[in-house]
């Protein structure tokens, strides 16, 4: 089987450090070739793969101001389209954009719909229902407009995580740096538990920084450490007390949750989105719907078995798996 992967190109493939399209778009490539299919990744020129690399943008254009986003889209797309009949099968993680070629093509396309961005681009995914073969990564951010093939969840490479079964005394805030995520309701959890909070992410919303975050980090009680890297995220995972991640939105999935569990950290979140399919309440977390009820979860944390951690999210959110369930919906794709 001949398989394309289109990632997107905001950043390189993986990332260095934020990127989590690519990084999912990273993980199933590099499994994919580990169990011997030929794979052709779509990605920016400076990302690192064991399948075949094929690009027009040499690098991420989000690490790259000079280059035009939606020139380098355009280009990016184009060229996998144009070679479309070299593949039996194309995976997308690039959103809608590809789509708009798919009856232009005879090579079926599978695309993971990583989330929306706006109820206004349903429409392009439900012209193309009857062509395109679209994977959730919860069945909480499905579409009632669409059809789905399959389910999958994102699939995380346990060998980039290390298993700590020490219990840390801080609490950790890791995602990008915006509303959505969550980031001023972290700094009020630990502030008013008394508990050091150390967050790192991505800055997405400068305002938001300035306004929320920055008059708060103080060194001591909050500290930014930055936009944290593979091996920086290990560490601050694994040697945390629990991940707070009380976001404002209907998240998709959430990689940090999963992550801080292959670590061995709990996480309490708030349960909006795909929380409840990630956090069983209790086990490897909790579920609460405000700050007030988040800070009394943080003493129930010490009750938490970390392996239990490590084996919950191994069995669902590993690579392996993923990887298992996306060949699956592939055959069934060419099977049609």
């Amino acid at each position: 089987m001949k398989i394309a992967v289109l990632a997107p190109i905001a950043w390189r493939t993986p990332p260095r450090k934020y990127g989590p399209w690519e990084l999912v778009a990273s993980t199933i490539t590099e499994e994919l070739v580990k169990r011997g299919f030929d794979v052709t990744l779509f990605a920016t020129g400076d990302s690192v793969t064991g399948g075949k690399l094929s690009f027009t943008c040499p690098g991420g254009y989000e690490e790259d101001k000079s280059i035009d986003p939606k020139v380098a889209e355009c280009l990016h797309i184009s060229s996998l389209m144009e070679r479309a009949d070299e593949f039996d099968i194309i995976h997308n993680h690039f959103d809608f954009l590809p789509l708009t070629y798919s009856r232009l093509i005879g090579t079926p396309m599978i695309t993971t719909i990583h989330g929306f961005s706006s109820p206004k681009i349903i429409p392009v995914y439900q012209r193309y229902n009857d062509i395109n073969h679209y994977v959730s990564i919860s069945y909480a951010n499905r579409s009632e407009r669409l059809r789905y093939i399959a389910n999958v969840y994102n699939g995380i490479n346990p060998d980039d995580f290390t298993f700590n079964p020490t219990v840390g005394d801080y609490l950790l805030y890791f995602g990008r740096i915006h509303h959505d995520k969550g980031t001023r309701e972290a700094i009020e959890i630990a502030l008013r538990a008394k508990m050091k909070l150390i967050i790192a992410g991505y800055i997405q919303d400068e305002n938001y920084y300035h306004r929320e975050v920055e008059p708060f980090i103080d060194g001591r009680q909050v500290t930014y450490v930055g936009n944290a890297g593979p091996a920086q995220r290990d560490k601050l995972l694994g040697e945390a007390y629990a991940l707070l991640h009380p976001i404002n939105f209907e998240e998709p999935f959430g990689l940090s949750v999963a992550e801080s569990m292959f670590c061995g950290t709990p996480v309490i979140a708030f349960n909006k989105g795909s929380m409840a399919e990630l956090i069983e309440h209790g086990e490897n977390g909790f579920l609460v719907n405000s700050v007030d009820e988040a800070l009394t979860a943080i003493p129930r944390i010490d009750g938490i078995d970390r392996n239990y951690c490590r084996q919950y999210a191994a069995s669902k959110f590993s690579i392996e798996k993923a990887t298992d369930d996306y060949v699956k919906a592939y055959e069934k794709v060419l099977s049609l």
